[in-house]
């Protein structure tokens, strides 16, 4: 038996037969034409590429219908890639001028592209030459007249193992039949991941080089919720990973039953559920699990899926679409919280050393004046038609927040001069994601509406972990005594100045956490579609008094270990069935 740890980007357990999906690809020589045959070749080039793009416009429209046209971009992106000009000129000049033949043509000249691309940093680089070499193998396989076999025909339960798992591939792949698939490389902001999650399928990328030690047929599990992945499983193994994935079966059963009811504690007291999302497609998702409105819309995918940066309309446009499909319930949405390396045309810096202590988040916004504003007319044109919240991301100073403002400021002005109707009484937020954020925030209640802590950064920024970095991993948790501290002073100091808080990263997303957490004082909480069900279920079986009484034995404890053991315990009393 073998354990492979790896990044988990789609939750849930499979047990099952593996599809070994290689990686060998076509093999090209340099093939010359003759003379005559040139223009046959170049007929040929042709239909390969019509074929191509009729195939990725099928993907298009399919993942559209199904998923969005958040996700069907990839494939629009991909369909431009394909049929650009300049690369058509290149691949008939090899032709006609240098006689080479269609599928050396094809393979040199995007072979070229994806190096080009590989040579820059950022992960948005290493997935734009993973969709050129995605394209590169359609074209070849029409122009070869060879399919890649496994994937399209499948017809029992399998789970698929590779180097890589291109867009279009993740998105041919059948939830009937393919129950999960590893990765060797890849991380959890890719296209490949995205769409992995939308289909619900577990997965786990980045395990690092393993497909030497498998073969097809043999049994493996894929434990997508720790990004666990185990070759060769034992018999004992095996059969406890069976008897959680039924148990997780029979907790989703249970869990479906709590859609439509509050989140009411034992003692009478009521918590908000949100939800956060990506794609105005989610808002779905979280009605589906009872949801009571979108805690955090990020809004950064509209960015990453233009080849620039998108226009007000087509900020407008995505934004009315959340707000009309939440149907009046309450939308927060956050501004741009990206690095400049993984925005088109934003270069980064020469000395940037260190991405999550640079340029990024509110602070690229400002650098960028006119982005920031195009993106706060459009929120501001959207507020007006629904119960919409606008939120800064990573501010640490008042000088940041009020700099933001100001934008705002201009942006309202600006709509004003052109006309536009607009939302001039929006409320204004922030996120609490540093420590000075929280130090501060006798300061902050003064100049916003609301606060929402953010723990995936708190913790990262608090207990100086590079939560992306596996040797210092472990050191990166929520159960740090340190972080309940700084929530507990945010949320008392909020609650002091009657300023409404919530949570929106991971950690309330974890029912692990849900009791201290009611206990602390919160009072909403925003997370990922699939664990509301969850987070209700815990806050359904306990009593105020009882989180009260947990919260202040947890702040005694001295240790991240001690912390969640005594979580883990409490919660098992509560909810025996409730995975930990």
């Amino acid at each position: 038996m073998q354990r492979l740890q790896g990044i988990a980007v789609s939750p849930g357990v499979a047990i099952g037969e593996a599809v070994i999906f290689g990686n060998e690809g076509f093999r090209i020589s340099r093939r010359f034409l003759s003379r005559n045959a040139v223009n046959d070749e170049i007929r040929r080039l042709d239909e390969a590429i019509a074929a191509a793009a009729k195939e990725i416009d099928v993907n298009r429209q399919r993942v559209a219908e199904q998923l969005g046209d958040e996700y069907a971009a990839i494939f629009s992106a991909h369909l431009q890639m394909l049929q650009d000009p300049k690369l058509r000129d290149e691949l008939d000049q090899m032709i006609r001028d240098r006689h080479y033949s269609p599928e050396y043509s094809v393979s040199r000249a995007l072979r070229r592209y994806a190096k080009v691309f590989l040579s820059l940093e950022g992960d948005t680089m290493a997935e734009r030459a993973n969709d050129v070499f995605d394209i590169e193998k359609r074209l070849l396989r029409h122009l070869l007249g060879q399919r890649r076999e496994g994937l399209g025909e499948l017809t029992s339960e399998v789970l698929i193992l590779a180097h890589n798992l291109t867009p279009s591939e993740t998105a041919n792949l059948n939830p009937e039949f393919v129950k999960g698939f590893v990765t060797e490389i890849g991380g959890p902001g890719s296209h490949t991941a995205i769409v992995a999650e939308a289909l619900d399928i577990p997965a786990v990328v980045g395990t690092g080089p393993f497909l030497t030690e498998v073969s097809g047929g043999e049994t493996v599990i894929i434990d997508g919720d720790h990004g666990l992945v185990i070759l060769q499983p034992d018999e004992e193994t095996v059969a406890r990973y069976r008897h959680e994935v039924a148990e997780q079966r029979d907790l989703a059963a249970k869990l479906e039953t709590l859609r439509d009811l509050p989140a009411v504690t034992l003692d009478g007291e009521h918590v908000t559920m949100l939800g956060n999302i990506e794609f105005p497609g989610e808002v779905k998702h979280c009605r589906e699990r009872g949801a009571d409105g979108i805690g955090l819309y990020r809004t950064e995918f509209l960015f990453l899926t233009h080849e620039v940066q998108p226009s007000e309309e087509e900020h407008l446009a995505a934004y009315r679409e959340v707000i009309e499909a939440v149907d009046g319930q309450p939308v927060v949405m956050r501004t741009l919280d990206l690095g400049a390396d993984k925005i088109p045309n934003f270069p980064m810096p020469d000395d940037e050393r260190n991405p999550f202590l640079g340029l990024r988040s509110i602070r690229l916004a400002l650098k960028h004046v006119d982005m920031f504003r195009i993106q706060l007319r459009a929120m501001l044109r959207a507020g007006l038609g629904g119960n919409m919240k606008i939120m800064f991301p990573l501010i640490t100073n008042l000088i940041e927040l009020r700099r933001a403002k100001m934008v705002l400021s201009d942006a309202m002005e600006d709509l004003e001069e052109d006309g536009f109707e607009f939302n001039r009484d929006i409320e204004v937020g922030m996120m609490v994601e540093v420590p000075s954020a929280v130090l501060m925030m006798d300061h902050f209640v003064e100049e916003v509406d609301f606060f929402s802590i953010g723990t995936n950064d708190l913790i990262q920024y608090t207990l100086a972990v590079d939560r992306s970095n596996k040797d210092v991993a472990s050191l990166y948790t929520g159960s740090d005594p340190a972080i309940l501290r700084l929530i507990q002073m945010a949320i008392d100091t909020a609650g002091q100045h009657n300023k409404p808080i919530s949570m929106c990263g991971q950690m309330c997303g974890n029912p692990i956490y849900t009791m201290v957490l009611l206990g602390l004082g919160l009072r909403t909480f925003s997370a990922v579609p699939a664990a509301i069900p969850e987070i209700k279920r815990v806050c359904r079986s306990v009593s105020i008094s009882q989180c009260q009484e947990l919260a202040a034995r947890i702040l005694s404890l001295e240790s991240a270990r001690d912390v969640r053991t005594a979580l883990r315990e409490e919660l098992i009393k509560v909810l025996p069935d409730q995975p930990v």
